[in-house]
């Protein structure tokens, strides 16, 4: 088992905790974490392109000149793509670019990226993280004592939602920082940030769940 030091607000070692090798310590599998990436990615892409086809433009419904006689190359419509005005051709059309991965791939990219921070001694276990006002000062000096400038902060999903607002609103307006919970951590996230703060409850939270 990986054996990580416990800090309080003040970046102070205040213990030690043992982690998981189910969740902390698995093979690194770099092909599920590529694949958790690109799906987050393609998920949040809107694919709402969009252009006229002949059919769609308005107008063109009458010939512009008889078929022989004039002079003229034949024209059915003045809304055929070579025409001012006319639609495109191949148009672009709304598509989704989202795909699924399995449950068990999911958890395995997490397991991966979680055991990729710990190896990497950029995993942070607080003993607790509580803020008395809504202060980004106060949040400021806990990451400076944690020698961070950028880190994913993990609460506890079990906790009251009230008791975390203090320190989600005092974080909000730190750029490379974000506050996330255990039912809602990703791979994306973990990869982005560059360290991993997590309370000590929401770590036996995520072993519970994930194992």
């Amino acid at each position: 088992m990986a054996n990580v030091s416990v800090y309080n607000m003040e970046g102070k070692e205040v213990g030690s905790l043992e982690l998981s090798d189910a969740i902390f310590g698995v093979e690194v599998n770099e092909h599920l974490v590529h694949m958790a990436v690109l799906q987050q990615l393609a998920n949040k892409r809107q694919g709402t392109q969009k252009a006229k086809t002949r059919s769609e433009v308005s107008g063109g419904g009458r010939k512009p000149w008889r078929q022989k006689g004039t002079g003229h190359a034949r024209q059915g419509s003045t809304r055929a793509p070579q025409w001012k005005g006319g639609g495109i051709v191949f148009a672009p059309t709304p598509r989704d670019y989202s795909f699924k991965m399995n449950k068990k791939e999911k958890r395995a990219a997490l397991k991966s990226v979680l055991t990729t921070k710990v190896n990497e001694n950029k995993f942070i276990v607080l003993d607790e993280l509580k803020l008395d006002e809504i202060k980004t000062k106060q949040m400021a000096q806990v990451l400076q004592a944690l020698h961070t400038d950028g880190a994913l902060i993990v609460l506890n999903e079990k906790k009251a939602q009230d008791d975390d607002k203090n320190v989600i609103l005092s974080a909000r307006n730190i750029p490379q920082v974000k506050v996330s919970r255990t039912n809602s951590i990703n791979v994306y996230d973990i990869l982005k940030y560059k360290t991993v703060i997590v309370t000590k409850d929401a770590v036996a939270t995520i072993e519970e769940v994930y194992a």
